[in-house]
This record gives C-alpha cells, structure tokens and sequence, in this order.
C-alpha cells in the first residue's frame, strides 16, 4: 500500500518553514511538520503565532507547492501546566491546517499529568486538533505503557499516542505492545534507524534523538515489524536528524534521502530513487 508521507522538523532542524516547505516538495513529501516552540529551554523554534502575515504568506507558499503541515510541536506537560497561554499557539496550528500536535509529559505525577491532558485536549478541541502523546524514556512520559495509561484515563476524542521507532527501541516497547494499541489512538508514527544498543545517560539519548539518528536500513531497529504491528493506512513522518551525514547537503537534498531510504523499508514494491 503507498502510504502517506510528512517530512518530521528535526529532519531539516535550521531550516525555516518556507525552505522546509520547499524542500518537502522537491523531494516528494505530502506532509511536513514544523515547531513553534521549543523542545528545551533556548531550544529553535519558529513562534509563528506572533506573525500574522508570514502565517498567511507560508499557507500560499504551501498551497503553491502541493505540500501541507501535518504535525506541530511541541508541547510540554509540566507540574503548573496551564493551556490558556497556549491558546495562540493551538489557534495558529488550527490555521495552518495541522493535523496534530506532538505533546511530551514532563510531570512525575501521572494523576496530575493525566488531569492536564485533559485540559489541553479540550482547549485544542474548537481547532480540530488531536493531541498526540510521545513516550520517551529521557521523559516522565518514559514508555508506550504509561501513555496508554493516561489515554485510557483521559478518554479524550481528540487524543492519541506518537509511536516513534527510536524511542520504542529505548523504552524497550515490544511488538505486541504496539499491536495492542486501539486504532483510534493512532494518528501517525515516526520512522528512524539506529543500533540496537541503548545508551546509559539522559544526555546520550537525548544527543542521539536530536542529532544521530541513522537512514532506515542503517541500524539493528525492527522497523518491519514495528510498522507491520500497526494500520498499514498510519501516516509515515520520516524523522531523522544526523549532523554528520546531512552535512554539505542542501535540505532538500537530505530530505530526499530520508525519503527513499524510508520507503524502501516499507514500499519496497515503490520504484522510487532506484
């Protein structure tokens, strides 16, 4: 089945919205994704809600080039979470015509965390977005059991969970968890290569997601079996920072890569890049 594709931002991390638009287009992208606010304190963003008008010249540029937004990041669950400041953001995502919002769950308590959830999920309802919950073991959120948990007790129509192979690999999810998950919580999934070897320390998981991740093919991950356990329908966001070999190449450039490196694992019936 060809399956729907959206270029993940930390694939082209520095890349302005209007360059990874162009670049999700050249390299043969449906989808792209983007972030207005940081993943970290200090972190890169592009806070398009501030500017009106660079919202409305990006949609033109997006509707000229056959490309749309997919997913925006990033939220943050944190103990005094409050969505009413996040009310512009979620109101901007709605305008660009995103489909969902990726959410991390920074809060130890999970009563508490759920609780927000819940809160966030209604203030993004009006907007037509889903809520979209990434487990990772560098996080509170620490694997796919504990946000099926706060899935099950937030019980939100606009809510799901982000099964991203790189952190299932590290919070050491199995195939049947994955195949377990309802239907209904899943909106899309990210794909990426690595070794199988998880590292020991908070700042080498994080170095590895945010800047090594290896091309489909690359690594020692099961990304078969993964995206088998899951709707052969599920978009695919392809999300593969690597400084090393993304250097010297335009985003573009990368961005295609990524691509046919990707659908030779899951389309390798597809003709593409051959």
């Amino acid at each position: 089945m060809k399956k729907t594709w959206s270029l993940s931002f930390l694939t082209g991390l520095g890349v302005a919205p209007e360059e990874a638009v162009r670049a999700a287009a050249d390299a043969g992208y449906d989808y792209l994704g983007l972030r207005l606010m940081p993943a970290f304190p200090g972190g890169l963003a592009y806070p398009l809600m501030d500017d009106p008008a660079r919202v409305k010249s990006l949609i033109s540029l997006m509707g000229d080039s056959g490309v749309a937004v997919f997913d925006i990041e990033m939220i943050r669950i944190s103990p005094d979470f409050d969505p009413e400041p996040l009310l512009p953001f979620l109101e901007c995502a709605g305008q660009l015509g995103a489909r969902a919002i990726l959410v991390a769950g920074d809060d130890a308590d999970e009563g508490r965390l759920t609780a927000s959830f819940v809160k966030l999920c209604e203030a993004a309802r009006p907007f037509g977005l889903s809520m979209d919950l990434e487990f990772m073991p560098q996080s509170e959120l620490r694997d796919l059991s504990a946000a099926i948990r706060v899935l099950s007790a937030a019980d939100q129509p606009n809510q799901g969970v982000i099964i991203d192979t790189l952190h299932v690999s590290r919070a050491r999810t199995t195939i049947e968890e994955i195949t377990a998950v309802p239907r209904k919580w899943l909106n899309y999934a990210q794909i990426c290569d690595a070794p199988a070897k998880i590292p020991e320390t908070r700042e080498e998981l994080n170095y590895t997601a945010r800047h090594a991740r290896l091309l489909p093919g690359e690594g020692e991950l099961d990304l078969a079996g993964m995206f088998a356990a899951m709707p052969a329908d599920l978009p695919v966001a392809v999300e593969i920072p690597n400084d090393e070999q993304s250097a010297g190449l335009s985003a573009a450039e990368w961005a295609k890569r990524t691509l046919i490196a990707s659908r030779r694992i899951l389309e390798p019936e597809s003709d593409e890049g051959q």
